[in-house]
C-alpha cells in the first residue's frame, strides 16, 4: 500500500495513459462491481484520511443548497452569508466551497476538515470509489486524475488492474 503523496503524485502520472486505458478496458469487459466495492472499502479501512487531507488541497467540493444550509446551521449564519463568504462559482462545475491556490480548501487547517460533521456531500463521499452515483466503472473518468492526489483512489485502480487481470 502506498500512500506517500510525492510517491503517489510521480506513480499517478507516469501511469496515467496506462489508467485511460484501464478506463476503456473496464468500459468493455463485463466485471462485478461488488467485488470492486469490496475492495475500495478494504482499501479505504486502511488509509485515515483525516491524516492526508491531500483532495482538499487539490479538488474542488462542490456545493448543493443542501450544503449550505447544512453550513448555515453548522456555522450559526444565515444560508446568504455561507454562500457569500464561504463560497464562489466555478465556471465549471457551478458553486464549489471557496479555495486559494495556496491552502487549498477554505476549511482545511493542516489535514483536518474543519466543518468535517457539516461538510457537503460531495466530501462526505469523496472518493466516489465505494460511495456514488452509478458503476465504478462510469466515474472511472474522474479515477485517473484523482489516482494522482488520493492514496485511496491510487491503491484502489491498481488493486482493480490486478482483479480484472488487465494487461499493462
Amino acid at each position: 500500500m502506498i500512500t506517500d503523496l510525492v510517491q503517489i503524485r510521480v506513480l499517478g502520472e507516469k501511469k496515467r495513459e496506462e489508467n485511460l486505458r484501464f478506463r476503456r478496458y473496464m468500459k468493455s469487459h463485463d466485471h462485478s462491481d461488488r467485488i470492486l466495492r469490496r475492495i475500495a472499502e478494504d482499501i479505504e479501512e486502511q488509509i485515515d484520511c483525516t491524516r492526508c487531507g491531500n483532495c482538499c488541497r487539490v479538488a474542488t467540493a462542490i456545493v448543493t443548497e443542501r450544503d449550505v444550509e447544512r453550513l448555515a446551521r453548522h456555522l450559526r449564519i444565515a444560508p446568504a452569508k455561507v454562500v457569500a463568504d464561504y463560497t464562489m462559482v466555478n465556471e465549471e462545475e457551478g458553486r464549489v466551497l471557496r479555495r486559494t491556490d495556496a491552502a487549498g480548501c477554505i476549511f482545511l487547517e493542516g489535514t483536518k476538515c474543519t466543518i468535517y460533521d457539516a461538510r457537503p456531500d460531495a466530501c462526505q463521499r469523496f472518493p466516489h470509489l465505494v460511495r456514488g452515483a452509478g458503476s465504478i466503472a462510469s466515474r472511472m473518468w474522474e479515477m485517473v486524475d484523482r489516482a494522482c492526489y488520493c492514496p485511496i483512489v491510487y491503491n484502489a485502480v491498481q488493486a482493480f488492474k490486478v482483479e480484472l487481470g488487465f494487461k499493462r
